[in-house]
């Protein structure tokens, strides 16, 4: 028996929701994986995936291998997994939290687990410290999170606008991006950027696009520092402002994420590229289902 798993991408902080708002997107990371009579092979078959480990040192491996060790089952069954992404590495886009999700998914299948979405996201986020990311990815649509060692979060639903990426060429690290922020705040400061947090919530479970614009652009806690390492980000911003609802940087960079209505991406599209042809500009639309399972009729 064989197995498809797909896992969608995801954009992250939407301005002020520093390490607690995501949103899945329609990219998406997909493993075919069919039992093995020898070893573990991972296969990319996506030009971005072409540099990963082929063999335990993969990242999905060694996620599948910590899930097994957690939930008291240690032996993973050798497979192939063919490997396509048509995600971005290090952009921003939740390219790691996807390969968090399918692991867990993987052992899940392999071992029988029979794990809950509460415990599958539980996991999830004691690995990566924050559920921004991976919640979106496993459950899909807009998560809003709380992680003390215990996940609280809750799905908004989002729909009829688009998530519009400008991608750069160049990448990114989350390690670095971390660097580039403060270690503390004042009390002031905090009261501040948290109010700004909290009227963010607010817009996006009213869809009120135009004031989630508006609070991005007063977003405290990570955009002020980070855009230091995207040269173009005041740029871009500044061009699209009269025309989208707000833009973001997605989180940790170097993408930015404008909030378009439909019908506006439609006519400014050609518009956009061609100002700024040395980026790779991506419509996007929410993805509401999650991480999918799917069981191919093949025998080895």
């Amino acid at each position: 028996m064989s197995w498809v798993i797909r896992v969608p991408a995801s954009t992250s902080n939407l301005g002020a929701g520093f390490d607690s708002i995501g949103l899945a997107l329609n990219r998406y990371l997909e493993l075919k994986v069919t039992p093995s009579q020898s070893s573990w092979e991972f296969v990319p078959q996506s030009e971005c995936l072409k540099d990963t480990p082929t063999g335990k040192e993969n990242l999905i491996y060694k996620i599948a291998q910590q899930t097994a060790i957690e939930f008291e089952r240690k032996e993973l069954p050798p497979c192939q997994v063919e490997v396509t992404s048509n995600i971005p590495l290090a952009r921003g886009l939740g390219s790691s939290a996807t390969a968090t999700i399918a692991g867990i998914e993987l052992a899940n299948l392999l071992l029988e687990l029979n794990l809950s979405q509460e415990e599958k996201l539980q996991f999830a986020t004691s690995i990566e410290g924050h559920p921004d990311n991976v919640a979106p990815s496993l459950v899909g649509g807009c998560i809003i999170g709380h992680y003390d060692g215990e996940v609280d979060w809750l799905k908004v639903p989002v729909q009829d606008v688009t998530f519009l990426a400008v991608i750069p060429s160049f990448e990114l690290k989350t390690k670095e991006a971390r660097a580039a922020l403060p270690t503390q705040f004042s009390y002031k400061e905090s009261v501040h950027a948290s109010s700004v947090a909290n009227v963010s919530v607010a817009a996006i479970c009213q869809h009120n696009w135009e004031l989630l614009g508006k609070m991005m652009k007063k977003d405290c806690f990570h955009q002020p520092y980070r855009k230091k390492l995207v040269p173009h980000y005041d740029e871009v911003t500044t061009f699209l402002d009269d025309t989208v609802y707000g833009s973001f940087l997605s989180g940790a960079g170097p993408t930015i994420i404008a909030i378009v209505a439909n019908d506006v991406v439609e006519k400014q599209l050609p518009i956009w590229k061609k100002q700024f042809p040395e980026f790779e500009w991506l419509p996007l639309q929410v993805e509401n289902e999650g991480v999918t399972t799917m069981k191919l009729n093949a025998s080895f």
